[in-house]
């Protein structure tokens, strides 16, 4: 029997709450995060906000002179916490299995459902009239035979849309995508790629995994399959996180200290995001750079007070690099993680001393 896989993806979720929970900011280009005097960065934007080429992780100050009439609005997790969990309520009533990948997006297993006569299509439709029903939100969908193809659907109309990919249509539909929407493939693997004449999925095909591997190492095995329309990844519940990370590497490697901080901190307020979503706070912070040699180095730190925002990574991380070569070598790669994890406690949160 072909799996059933649904993946379900809230409509710019953050910005929509806070036009949700605003009337006022209908219509509005809604920015959630930064400031309108430019500081820090992008979490999420409304699709008016999108329309001037607004992106989370853009500087703010970038995003105020795309559209200087957008209105800033300051993240409140707590609000988007409460709608999450309603809405994997929902959820639970339809799948077997549920993978929660952030607050606004999940995989749903729905293999051998008996719900809608077993209609992944038709239990889609549900979910998607009950979020609307009971919370006010959108969501967009993907049904298809496994994660991969289910993920890139759920993308393909929106917002407040559903996209079906049948098994006998899938590796068609995987060979036509261009291979920067395949996942783990960022912007520097997909120059990389296009430098090979690798442009679409399609590409990977005439490519055997022995050649796969000798450009593009263990992840040979996985462009092999999706090329293909295969992924037997399982959904399944997440595991409680032992690291919050997110890193990028870059098509110029650089010497110059004040690019490598402004590069930084879309990345630290990733993980910062992260981390306040889940509800938790994080002992460790750690820098990761591999320079242009393609030599890695990580540095660490565990401050006396917890981290629980961007701000307090920010303060660590010239510490953090003045422990490195950075300056002095060309970096092409950036890092950070939040480890030592643990649920955030409400009265002062301070963590144990330590031994």
């Amino acid at each position: 029997m072909s799996r059933k896989v649904i993946h379900i993806d809230m409509d710019a979720f953050y910005a929509s709450v806070e036009q949700r929970d605003d009337p006022t900011l209908h219509g509005q280009p809604v920015i959630v995060g930064g400031s309108p005097e430019g500081r820090g960065v992008v979490a999420a934007a409304s699709y008016e906000a999108r329309a001037f080429g607004i992106r989370s992780a853009m500087p703010a100050a970038h995003a105020r002179r795309l559209c200087p009439q957008a209105v800033f609005r300051r993240p409140r997790f707590d609000r988007y916490r409460a709608l999450s969990r309603q809405i994997h309520d929902i959820f639970a009533d339809f799948a077997s299995s549920i993978e929660p990948l952030s607050l606004d997006e999940a995989y749903l297993e729905v293999t051998g459902s008996s719900r809608h006569r077993g209609s992944a299509t038709r239990i889609a439709q549900a979910i998607r009239q009950r979020i609307r029903t009971e919370t006010g939100l959108t969501a967009s969908a993907g049904v298809s035979y496994n994660k991969l193809l289910a993920k890139l659907a759920s993308d393909e109309d929106k917002p407040d849309g559903l996209f079906v990919v049948p098994p006998a249509e899938g590796p068609a539909y995987i060979a036509a995508q261009p291979v920067r929407r395949l996942h783990g493939v960022g912007p520097a693997t997909a120059e990389r790629m296009e430098a090979l004449q690798i442009a679409h999925v399609r590409d990977l095909l005439d490519w055997s995994i022995a050649d796969l591997h000798r450009h593009f190492g263990s992840r040979a095995a996985t462009l092999y399959d999706a090329a293909r329309g295969i992924d037997h990844r399982p959904v399944k519940p997440r595991q409680s996180r032992k690291s919050i990370g997110a890193e990028r590497t870059y098509g110029d490697d650089t010497r110059d200290l004040e690019t490598i901080i402004e590069r930084l901190d879309p990345l630290i307020t990733k993980v910062a995001n992260r981390l306040q979503a889940l509800d938790l706070v994080a002992r460790t912070v750690t820098l990761k750079i591999r320079y242009s040699d393609f030599t890695s180095i990580s540095r660490r730190v565990s401050p006396a007070q917890p981290i629980c925002e961007a701000s307090q990574v920010q303060s660590v991380v010239p510490g953090l690099l003045a422990e490195t070569e950075a300056g002095a070598r060309p970096v092409r790669l950036l890092g950070i993680t939040l480890s030592g994890l643990r649920a955030r406690r409400r009265e002062g949160d301070l963590f144990d001393p330590p031994d």
